[in-house]
């Protein structure tokens, strides 16, 4: 016997398979947009923030205890502890969020005979390593155009010979008085000595003679005119100077 046909039946079921088909071919519309956190796309990278310059060749406790107020310092590297040659730098620093830059030198210079020292006292013939302030000039010869306070006196005169046999004559032509043992705002000829004769004292930049000095820094004659143009009251400038391994540190 035969079943009766259900020709509605057949219907739905067509209808039903068209639908899941269709259903399963939609795809979800594209995200509009940017792209979110769960992106695969890149970041753009912060800019790298700009550091200050520092001085080349000196070491963190070195740039430490240059004071903040400072725009100006006279750099001089010594060759060794126990040598008598060096290199002087002036540096200046304008804008502190771009670090220091070069304004002039290097320049060929002396220092002590012996070279240098922590703790230096009178006739160790060493130059003191440290960093010192630089507040006064003077010389034998007229103001070339310093900035500092200049006091020209005849007293600046020498003679006699350095340890090389060259003539010390107008060595002091042109100084500028390092404060070191010295009360700051007096002319360099001034004899005070704060930490005793005994520390010794009268250590300035002076005109070099050809070799090495008691324990002073010497430039050569053309060098001692340009720094005193440079060095500026209203920069706090300073003389950071030591044997390279000193001022490494």
């Amino acid at each position: 016997m035969s079943l009766p046909r259900r020709p509605h039946v057949l219907l739905v079921v067509l209808f039903l398979l068209v639908i899941g088909c269709s259903a399963g071919a939609e795809q979800p519309p594209a995200p509009r947009g940017a792209a979110g956190p769960e992106s695969s796309a890149a970041a753009s990278p912060s800019p790298e923030p700009v550091r200050p310059r520092e001085i080349p060749g000196l070491g963190p406790r070195v740039r430490a205890e240059i004071p903040e107020t400072v725009r100006q310092a006279v750099v001089v590297t010594g060759e060794g502890p126990d040598a008598n040659l060096s290199t002087a730098v002036l540096y200046t620093r304008d804008d502190p969020a771009l670090g220091w830059r070069p304004e002039a030198g290097p320049w060929p210079a002396h220092n002590g005979m012996e070279g240098w020292t922590d703790h230096h006292v009178a006739g160790d013939l060493r130059s003191p390593v440290g960093i010192f302030g630089l507040t006064d000039a003077g010389g034998r010869l007229p103001d070339p155009g310093a900035l500092l306070p200049y006091d020209e006196q005849s007293r600046f005169a020498v003679s006699g010979e350095g340890f090389l046999g060259e003539p010390l004559e107008g060595s002091f032509d042109y100084v500028v008085a390092i404060n070191y043992n010295r009360i700051p705002g007096r002319t360099p000829l001034d004899r005070t000595r704060p930490l005793g004769e005994e520390r010794g004292g009268g250590i300035w930049i002076h005109v070099d003679h050809g070799g090495p000095t008691q324990g002073c820094v010497s430039l050569p004659e053309g060098r001692m005119r340009e720094l005193l143009r440079l060095l500026d009251p209203v920069k706090y400038p300073v003389i950071v100077m030591g044997d390279a391994a000193a001022l490494g540190r």
